[in-house]
């Protein structure tokens, strides 16, 4: 090769590497490009914030579907009294949950007992009177309709699949401050013995008056429960309630849909019955019967006070959890026929039951 042709090669190199680097630098600095230069912060770390851990899409989702409830009586004063012919005008505050876009909502029947009208407002500012489809006293549930367009519904789920120890948000309207957010955990979902037929759920999400009614939703925004109530107390003195600080309780998503639902289509909640009421053992599993409803259905099929009752339609009654019977019991449709496997006088029997109806409207 000539000398002359070696030298333009040699020469060619560093050039052509120069434009390479050139172009690496131009690609992968923006500074370079904008013509300002190579600043020596460039070499520092950039000091950005680290992104915070934020519940606001959830939030963002639900609460929308989070009304205000006021529930407006007239109290009549004892007509004998020195104040007859006047009459007082008592509000009644919670919450509510828009349920679907047919202006079902729910609430606690707590929330709406014995008020003369019910008004609700929308996030959207809309005053609006709200009509009563039916309730459960069993639950504390209300069942409201309103007449209107354009609601956001609450983002449901057929199974929560909720845990202990997931992290869930409160929202209502405590104390008529407006829509607040209380955030939590789920402390418990299993039998607390606070209800025959169910098992709230507990959280220590705080709930004050004006809660009820609610929504508990999860950290993606889906309803969870409607929140209910706050646990108490009596003081030192016996006298008076006082609130526990982190027990609050909600009833179960999916038990508050069936209990609508059933509301809706009839009016009421029917539930089976067998008319006697026990104790757990003090050991072991079962429960003692400690009355029998003359005539009901236990009654006739021949359960007597004393009895022990081990085991409804095969599934044993555990330690200490009484409300497991009620809960099978309270499920199962009026006319079916249940197995009850008793223990009397240290003797196995098996007794036939034609499962009675108890109806909350």
């Amino acid at each position: 090769m000539p000398v002359l042709q070696r030298f333009f090669i040699a020469l060619l190199k560093p050039i052509i590497l120069g434009l390479i680097v050139a172009a690496i630098l131009l690609v992968f600095i923006p500074e370079f490009r904008q013509g300002s230069g190579l600043s020596i912060n460039w070499l520092q770390k950039k000091d950005n914030p680290p992104e915070r851990l934020s519940y606001f899409d959830a939030i963002s989702r639900s609460a929308p579907a989070v009304v205000y409830i006021y529930g407006v009586s007239i109290d009549n004063p004892n007509p004998n009294s020195i104040f007859r012919g006047r009459t007082t005008e008592r509000t009644n505050l919670g919450s509510g949950v828009i349920m679907n876009e047919d202006g079902y909502l729910m609430t606690c029947y707590h929330v709406i007992k014995d008020t003369d009208t019910i008004f609700i407002r929308l996030q959207d500012s809309r005053t609006l009177e709200a009509q009563i489809v039916g309730f459960d006293v069993e639950t504390d549930l209300a069942v409201l309709k309103v007449d209107a367009k354009d609601l956001h519904v609450m983002p449901q789920v057929p199974k929560t699949g909720l845990r202990v120890g997931d992290v869930v948000m409160a929202i209502g309207n405590p104390l008529d401050l407006g829509q607040t957010i209380t955030q939590g955990i789920v402390s418990r979902i299993s039998r607390n013995n606070l209800a025959n037929y169910f098992d709230f759920i507990q959280t220590d999400a705080v709930l004050h008056p004006g809660n009820s009614g609610g929504a508990l939703v999860d950290s993606n925004g889906y309803l969870v429960g409607i929140t209910n109530a706050n646990f108490k107390t009596r003081g030192p003195s016996g006298r008076g309630l006082t609130t526990v600080d982190g027990i609050n309780f909600a009833v179960p998503y999916e038990l508050a849909k069936k209990v609508m639902e059933e509301i809706i289509v009839s009016g009421t909640v029917v539930r089976g019955q067998l008319g006697f009421v026990g104790n757990p053992l003090r050991e072991g599993k079962g429960m003692v019967v400690t009355a029998v409803t003359r005539g009901g259905p236990a009654d006739n099929a021949g359960l007597k006070t004393n009895d022990i009752l081990l085991a409804i339609n095969g599934f044993e009654i555990e330690e200490n959890d009484t409300g497991q019977a009620l809960n099978i019991v309270s499920q199962t449709a009026p006319g079916t026929l249940l197995t009850l496997r008793i223990e009397r006088n240290q003797e196995l029997m098996t007794l036939t039951v034609v499962v009675g109806s108890s109806a909350s409207s």
